[in-house]
């Protein structure tokens, strides 16, 4: 594999002892090459010396048993680890990810650590909020001894400043994907990154305290990653629109996720749109973008995936802008906050305007039955659909979905006006139909499912009914739900101080000012939605995906 070196020099296998097994002995066969262990009540019988020492993983070459490292589990790895001194060399030197326990107590192991694990390529760096996080001095030590690092996320190093990012960039030029939240380095350290990080494809940037000082924030990019960057994702940031810079000197730019930041951001886009680009996928979240901005995305020919969550400055004007000339859509989710500003005429626009669409997602709006048969009607390749939280909702606008729709394959309803009837229509409509899900509609009961289980038996029914109390519906990516950034990777743990992400406690609230919090935890939490469709937004539209 290339990535370490073999413990194997001439000579023939190295034998191990091993200790005789007792109540058992092995039997040779003459006419056969295999031999078969059997019980024996004998207590004196002892293993032929042909076998008693013979280590049979000493003929696997390291590479073959790095490959089998590679399929096993975290957990087994580092038992593995444990076995010999041999399985312990190669299950290190074999190690792409690692995720560490950033704490400022790392510094005098980082050299042990990075000496073991010396092929690591993907490295999380995280620390709670209530530990004194790894230093500038950590991270340059280990940006040495991982200078092919091509993936990064920095998650809680507080202690991490201006100088420990321009030396790590310094260092790492070969980073590919950068990712950091709650961390206090500023907008010196971010450009370092993007000027010497030349192949830099994905950046997400959460809550980055400092560049949190109003107007004097120094502008952000473009630098030499502009040109190779495809994805952006900046995640509740104060002062977020000094990346715009970076936003529009990226020609290649493909993604761009802008998630409860604050400022206005219709000029932005009008810049954007104003020039040729190739964005094809766009997440807006609980920001500040009215119609005008709208107007401008529609200037953006390749768009496929459109998230138009919590955004109430949004109107049916600036949707009918969107589906007239983005007629690539095959992605649509919109949160309209029960505002009631974006309803029949957006709607009915995207049925007229986007024969692509596959999914699509509609939450807090009012639709009535004309839009929902237009969509049911014209989009004929429409498999996944959401219908959450509607007051317009009922069994004629369920029946009109289970008659149209011949290619829906997914379909949730939450929060909706619908009974027994409505869902009794998905027995016969909807062919391809495979799953269906129905939580918090009041006058839906289980004998509904059961029913229509019996009558498609490869339906599969997900139905909660009979709940009075109709939680808040909510489609928000920020939240662990469907938007989730582009730059996460999964992370491994190993026998050093070495512990898994999802071991690690939220630093969601570190340094939060108390102005602040209303704004970002104004109806915040997991939803149903949001957990449902994850796995939607984050494939690629394959149907054998579950919903």
């Amino acid at each position: 594999m290339g990535q370490y070196s073999s413990t194997h020099c001439g000579g023939g296998p190295k034998h191990r002892h091993r200790t005789p097994l007792t109540n058992h002995q092995y039997i040779i066969s003459n006419n056969s090459d295999f031999f078969s262990l059997i019980n024996s009540d004998d207590d004196e019988s002892t293993v032929p010396s042909v076998f008693e020492n013979r280590d049979y993983t000493d003929d696997l070459p390291d590479e073959c048993l790095a490959l089998i490292f590679q399929c096993l589990s975290s957990g087994d790895r580092k038992k593995c680890s444990l076995v010999c001194r041999r399985w312990l060399l190669v299950e290190g030197q074999s190690r792409h990810r690692l995720a560490l326990n950033a704490k400022v107590e790392i510094l005098p192991h980082v050299p042990a650590i990075f000496s073991r694990f010396d092929s690591v390529t993907k490295l999380a760096l995280r620390c709670d909020r209530k530990s004194v996080s790894l230093n500038d001095e950590a991270l340059t030590l280990i940006s040495l001894r991982c200078s092919s690092l091509i993936r990064l996320k920095l998650r809680g190093c507080r202690d991490v400043t201006d100088v420990g990012m321009a030396a790590f960039a310094r260092n790492c030029k070969s980073l590919k994907k950068f990712s950091c939240g709650s961390c206090m380095f500023g907008a010196k350290g971010m450009n370092a990154l993007l000027d010497n990080c030349s192949s830099l494809e994905e950046l997400s940037v959460k809550r980055l305290r400092g560049i949190n000082d109003g107007f004097a924030a120094d502008p952000i990019g473009p630098g030499a990653a502009a040109s190779s960057l495809k994805s952006i994702c900046l995640k509740e940031l104060y002062n977020g629109q000094c990346f715009a810079p970076l936003i529009i000197g990226s020609k290649n730019l493909k993604t761009l996720k802008l998630l409860r930041c604050l400022g206005d951001w219709d000029r932005l886009f009008e810049t954007i749109g104003s020039s040729e680009n190739h964005v094809a996928e766009i997440h807006l979240e609980r920001l500040q973008v009215s119609d005008a901005g709208l107007n401008a995305i529609s200037n953006c020919p390749k768009l496929e995936i459109l998230h138009l969550v919590k955004t109430p400055e949004c109107t049916d004007a600036g949707v009918v802008a969107v589906a007239r000339k983005c007629k690539l859509l095959r992605k649509l989710h919109i949160d309209g906050w029960r505002t009631n500003r974006i309803g029949d005429d957006g709607l009915v626009a995207i049925a007229e305007n986007s024969s692509n669409l596959k999914e699509l997602v509609l939450i807090g709006l009012n639709p009535t039955s004309t839009s929902l048969l237009a969509i049911a009607s014209n989009c004929q390749k429409l498999e996944r659909l959401a219908l959450c939280g509607s007051d317009t909702i009922g069994d004629p606008e369920v029946s009109c979905i289970a008659t149209k729709c011949m290619a829906l394959k997914k379909l949730c309803i939450k929060g909706c006006e619908v009974t027994d009837e409505g869902i009794e229509s998905f027995a016969w409509g909807c062919p391809n139909l495979v799953k269906i899900k129905v939580k918090k509609c009041k006058h839906v009961t289980g004998d509904v499912a059961d029913w229509l289980r019996a009558r498609r038996r490869s339906l599969a029914v997900n139905l909660d009914g009979g709940e009075v109390d109709i939680e808040p519906v909510d489609g928000s990516a920020s939240e662990g739900g469907a938007l989730e950034e582009a730059a996460e990777f999964q992370h491994t743990a190993t026998t050093l101080p070495v512990i898994r992400a999802a071991d690690i406690p939220s630093t969601s609230n570190v340094g939060r000012s108390s102005a602040a919090k209303p704004w970002f935890g104004l109806f915040g939490g997991r939803g149903l939605v949001a957990c449902t469709l994850r796995r939607w937004s984050n494939g690629n539209g394959d149907s054998s995906e579950s919903l």
